[in-house]
């Protein structure tokens, strides 16, 4: 009786529904953690009773008084404290990380000197890993590789729209490393802060001011931090009338790499590991396309350096591309069939027609639904999907076959 308003009805349904799927979160997995602040705090020197201490306990009591929270857990290795502070679902992620910061500031000044000021994680989910690559190198040195991953390649990838941290393993970072020989300071009668004290000044940046003339005003600029092992070397410890002690003289001034904590190897290969993870939800399907964009920008220059690149050693987005093709084909065995079964058995066009929308419209339908209450298109919802369409072509050739009947 009412064939054109359902038909309008139907239209309208159609229109949002394809609206909302394009613009719908693609994921892997839906969110299943807590809402979670994780607290870093980088120690150097200290050992792990130190760290938990005189770095991870102050930080707990610091932490714990912010709202909501359902539980703290840490972890204190040497050089690095972790805090996790879990709270109570339903908690407004945003709102936790600034009551989180405010009471950072509050004891900062507290710990130990050496102990740089405790930072937040970048704000990601559990299932937020878009992609892992690797730069293997027959041709590259450890530390080059490092150094090109941390120079070229990382900064790249952080530019990109929806990432939200890139995480480093393996290689050398390379590191200017003044080796005291201790017989040559007592010889001399000085001490390790001598020597400390005279890298950090001559490696260091400072504000020089300027010279006023009467015509102009000129700027005076430092340069320190690119010096070279072999310049770093030629600075003044000490001073007197029988001449300068200089860094050479009392230690060995090299290149040298930073002591590892990890490792990582590529198919077998010795080489760095990257993980790109996206910001809190983000469409995994979209950050991991402009991620593979820049990457591809990159692989010339890569090539050209004597350095392969494993773009896909992990890349979850291929999970949600197989879950979206599965539901294509679902619906569309699932439409011919049903048009094949109507026709043959009712011989009527108008009957097929009928059950074949019914399917993507039924879709479409129960997407905008996911939609409104926050789900994601992920690989459960789309298995999900993928079944129901079982029972969506059975309810669909029942019904019409009754109502013709």
């Amino acid at each position: 009786r009412f064939r054109g308003v359902v038909i309008a009805l139907a239209c309208i349904a159609t229109a949002y529904g394809v609206l909302v799927t394009l613009r719908s979160k693609l994921d892997v997995f839906p969110e299943f953690a807590p809402p979670q602040v994780i607290v870093h705090t980088a120690t150097p020197g200290l050992s792990p009773e130190e760290v938990e201490s005189l770095v991870t306990r102050p930080v707990e009591n610091g932490v714990s008084g912010a709202g909501s929270i359902e539980s703290i857990r840490s972890q204190s290795i040497q050089g690095l404290s972790v805090v996790t502070a879990i709270f109570r679902e339903g908690t407004d992620v945003m709102r936790a990380r600034q009551t989180v910061s405010e009471r950072l500031v509050e004891f900062t000044d507290e710990l130990p000197d050496g102990v740089r000021a405790p930072v937040l994680d970048p704000l990601t989910s559990s299932t937020s890993l878009v992609l892992a690559l690797g730069l293997p190198s027959r041709e590259r040195s450890p530390m080059e590789l490092r150094t090109m991953a941390d120079w070229t390649v990382r900064p790249r990838l952080l530019a990109v729209p929806g990432v939200a941290k890139v995480i480093e393993f393996g290689g050398d970072v390379r590191q200017i490393q003044v080796q005291v020989r201790p017989e040559r300071l007592l010889a001399h009668g000085l001490s390790v802060r001598d020597v400390v004290s005279a890298a950090r000044e001559a490696t260091g940046i400072r504000g020089a001011g300027f010279i006023e003339t009467e015509n102009q005003r000129i700027p005076i600029r430092t340069e320190g931090q690119s010096l070279p092992a072999e310049d770093l070397g030629e600075s003044v410890v000490a001073a007197s009338s029988n001449g300068r002690l200089r860094l050479k003289d009392v230690a060995r001034v090299t290149d040298g790499p930073e002591p590892r904590i990890g490792d990582a190897a590529v198919n077998g290969e010795p080489g760095v590991l990257l993980l790109v993870w996206g910001q809190y939800g983000s469409n995994t399907l979209e950050v991991t396309d402009a991620v593979e964009a820049a990457l591809a920008e990159l692989k010339p220059s890569l090539d050209a350096s004597g350095v392969h690149l494993e773009p896909r050693l992990f890349r979850p987005a291929t999970f949600i591309e197989q879950s979206i093709r599965n539901v294509s084909l679902s619906m569309l065995l699932g439409g011919v069939l049903v048009a094949v079964v109507l026709f043959l058995f009712l011989f009527n066009l108008r009957t097929a027609f009928i059950s074949i929308t019914a399917i993507p419209l039924s879709l479409l339908s129960a997407v905008a639904v996911l939609d409104a209450f926050g789900a994601t298109l992920n690989t459960l919802t789309l298995g999900g999907l993928a079944i129901a369409i079982g029972a969506l072509v059975d309810d669909a050739i029942i019904d019409v076959e009754n109502i013709f009947r």
